[in-house]
C-alpha cells in the first residue's frame, strides 16, 4: 500500500481506578495503516475474551490487497469477528452474552474508512476543532436524537451504559462504515467509553491542542480520565498525519 501521507501513532491502555479486570484492547500498526480499539462487554461473560478475540481476528484477516474496496474489507473483518465470537460462545456456555464494542480505522493514501459498532468512538481533530465522526449505538444517544433528553442529561443517565449494537451479540451485525479524507496536521482519536464517560469533548480538544508530542497527549488524556474518577478501563489510539 502506498501512503500519500505519513502516519505516526501511539496506543495506550489503562485499567482505570475501579475495575479489577482489563477488557480493552488496541492495535496501532503504522506499517499497514490499521488501527483499532475494542471494549469487551458482558462482565462475567468473558468480555476480555471477546475484545481479545476481536483484535486477533481483525489482525489476522485484514488485507489491503484491494484498497479500492476498503469499506468491504473492514466490514468483512467485523463479520468474521462477529461469527467467531458467536461460535465461541456456543462452544463455551460460560461465555454466553459476551461481546464487544469496536472501532477500526484503515488507511489507503489520503483516504481512511472507519468501522464502528457500539459506544467506543472515533474523533477527528483538525485546526483546533474536534469532531466526533461516529454516533453511539446506545439507548441514551437515541433518546438525545429524539429530543427526550439533553446531551448533558445523557452523561449521567442511569441507562447510559445500555448498548444497542455490539459485536458477537445479535444474530446479524450491522457495521457503520464511514469514509474520511485526511490531511497533514490532522489527529484521529480512537477511544473506548472509559475516556469519554469521564471527560467531555472540550477537555479532549484542549489536550490535543497542547504543544506536546503524541505520547504525552495520550498520557494526559488517560490522566484526565483517571482524575475524573477512572470508573472504567481506558484505551485509546492517536494517529497524527504528516506530509
Amino acid at each position: 500500500m502506498t501512503m500519500t501521507y505519513q502516519i505516526k501513532s501511539v496506543g495506550r491502555i489503562d485499567p482505570g481506578l475501579k475495575r479489577e479486570k482489563n477488557e480493552d484492547v488496541f492495535l496501532a500498526d503504522d506499517a499497514r495503516g490499521l488501527y483499532l480499539v475494542a471494549d469487551g462487554i458482558g462482565g462475567r461473560a468473558a468480555g476480555d475474551v471477546a475484545s481479545r478475540t476481536f483484535l486477533e481476528t481483525v489482525d489476522f484477516s485484514y488485507t489491503d490487497d484491494d484498497v479500492e474496496d476498503l469499506a468491504a474489507i473492514i466490514n468483512n473483518c467485523f463479520q468474521s469477528a462477529h461469527l467467531g465470537l458467536k461460535n465461541l460462545a456456543a462452544a463455551h456456555p460460560e461465555y454466553h452474552g459476551m461481546g464487544c464494542t469496536a472501532e477500526v480505522v484503515a488507511f489507503s493514501g489520503d483516504r481512511a474508512v472507519i468501522g464502528h459498532v457500539g459506544d467506543s468512538r472515533t474523533y477527528l481533530f483538525r485546526e483546533n476543532n474536534l469532531q466526533q465522526l461516529t454516533s453511539d449505538h446506545s439507548f441514551v444517544h437515541e433518546q438525545v436524537k429524539a429530543g427526550i433528553i439533553t446531551p448533558e442529561q445523557a452523561r449521567t443517565h442511569a441507562m447510559k451504559n445500555v448498548i444497542l449494537r455490539a459485536v458477537g451479540i445479535e444474530e446479524g451485525l450491522s457495521v457503520d462504515l464511514i469514509p474520511c479524507t485526511v490531511m497533514p496536521g490532522d489527529i484521529l482519536l480512537l477511544c473506548t467509553d472509559g475516556l469519554t464517560d469521564m471527560i467531555e469533548d472540550g477537555v479532549i480538544a484542549i489536550l490535543l491542542a497542547a504543544k506536546a508530542d503524541l505520547a504525552t497527549k495520550a498520557e494526559q488524556l488517560i490522566e484526565a480520565a483517571n482524575q475524573a474518577g477512572g470508573k472504567d478501563n481506558i484505551s485509546l489510539v492517536l494517529m497524527e498525519i504528516s506530509g
